[in-house]
């Protein structure tokens, strides 16, 4: 008694040598395949690597959860019960405060594993000033050991030495260049509470954001504090999260554990979300139009092929062949087409990145990961069997001595 084995490799035989048999068709749609797969592993590659970019460059330069205090409301005073009380009232205007208790917030969230990160920032505005020159900035200081785990400086830095404290400062490249300085220049800060200080700069940074480029300014934690009039105190508690989009959901439970106010990098980046999230749809749209393409592809060629087989169906079920085993043989023939046009179109979609990221305008980096080529190679082989269902259906259901007689 053959095996099931056996059998199969039987009907294989059988749907192989009905390929060479039509080389022509087979190869044109062994083409068609390799295009779509190309297709779809280069587009989703493409896409892909533009996301992780906007995100990286996006992440560089901001916390991925940011803690702050609560807003601060007006107060309505109590009125007498079955008193009418019509209030309007302005919103009241944020003043510059520290968070309170920031040290045990700090030390609690150091112990959470689902943050990677953890450092208290006090930041506000100022003006500097060199000579009539005057700009605006925005005055960060930091723990710069902490500070490091969340935006790597080093990384930005372009000249100079990274390096606060004992009244060294980093700016950033625009604004040197506003100011007209350079390393071991003198700069005045003031704020708005009548403080001022005479600071060197140790060096000069480029995060690539223009307006952050223009008005950063990083001073030690202790330094900034007393320039903002908040002795011992910081304004922001910056996290970062290995899970990058788990960070609203991570954002509302830091927000519940300590009763600040917890803004994730998905809430203030809400634009950008809503189009990475257009990318990937259309992305998607690309793969269905495509994987459909293919398909009918592969099943028009295969219902002229059991046209052009009718004889030979009709033979091979008088000599005993079930209608589950000529089934099986068109199914092959489908299956063979998206396997073996899938391993070109990855092949030739390898050559498309590798193109692009040699001769490509060098704004970012395609990976091509092992998981998109395979997943490309299951949708190409699957879609071959669906789209082989019907052709096989019919060639299964031809009745032999009709065949037989078919010229």
């Amino acid at each position: 008694m053959i095996s099931f084995f056996a059998k199969r490799w039987i009907e294989a035989n059988i749907a192989i040598s009905f390929l060479r048999e039509g080389r022509v068709q087979s190869l044109m749609i062994t083409i068609g395949v390799a295009v779509g797969v190309a297709v779809i592993v280069f587009i989703t590659a493409l896409i892909q690597g533009l996301q992780a970019n906007i995100i990286e460059r996006t992440l560089g330069t901001q916390a991925h959860i940011r803690l702050l205090s609560p807003d601060e409301v007006n107060k309505i005073a109590p009125v007498a019960a079955g008193t009418l009380q019509l209030v309007l009232e302005d919103k009241r205007a944020q003043r510059l405060r520290s968070i309170n208790n920031w040290q045990q917030v700090a030390a609690t969230l150091d112990q959470l594993p689902l943050l990677t990160a953890v450092s208290p920032t006090v930041s506000g505005p100022a003006f500097v000033r060199r000579g009539d020159a005057l700009e605006s900035v925005a005055l960060v200081g930091i723990d710069l050991e902490r500070y490091q785990k969340i935006i790597p400086l080093a990384q930005y830095l372009v000249s100079g030495q990274l390096r606060v404290g004992a009244n060294d400062v980093l700016i950033g490249s625009q604004l040197a260049k506003d100011l007209g300085v350079q390393l071991g220049s003198k700069l005045r800060l003031e704020t708005g509470q009548q403080n001022s200080t005479v600071v060197n700069i140790s060096g000069i940074f480029e995060l690539g954001v223009r307006e952050l480029d223009s008005r950063y300014v990083y001073l030690d934690l202790k330094q900034a504090q007393s320039l903002l009039s908040l002795p011992g105190g910081v304004t922001v508690i910056d996290l970062t999260v290995e899970d990058i989009f788990a960070a609203e959901k991570i954002a509302a439970q830091v927000a519940r554990l300590t009763s600040l106010k917890a803004e994730s990098w998905i809430v203030t980046n809400a634009q950008l979300m809503n189009a990475l999230s257009a990318q990937s749809l259309s992305t998607n749209m690309i793969i269905v139009f495509v994987a459909i393409s293919v398909a009918f592809g592969i099943a028009s060629v295969l219902s002229v092929s059991v046209v052009q087989r009718t004889r030979e169906i009709g033979i091979l079920r008088a000599t005993g062949a079930t209608q589950q085993q000529i089934l099986n043989i068109f199914l092959f023939q489908g299956a063979f087409f998206g396997l073996l046009g899938s391993g070109f179109g990855s092949v030739a979609s390898y050559a498309l990145v590798w193109v692009f990221n040699t001769f490509g305008p060098d704004l970012f980096y395609i990976p091509v990961s092992g998981n998109l080529v395979f997943m490309a190679l299951l949708l190409a082989t699957f879609t071959g069997v669906l789209a082989a269902a019907i052709p096989s259906r019919r060639a299964a259901a031809l009745d032999p001595v009709v065949a037989i007689r078919y010229v």
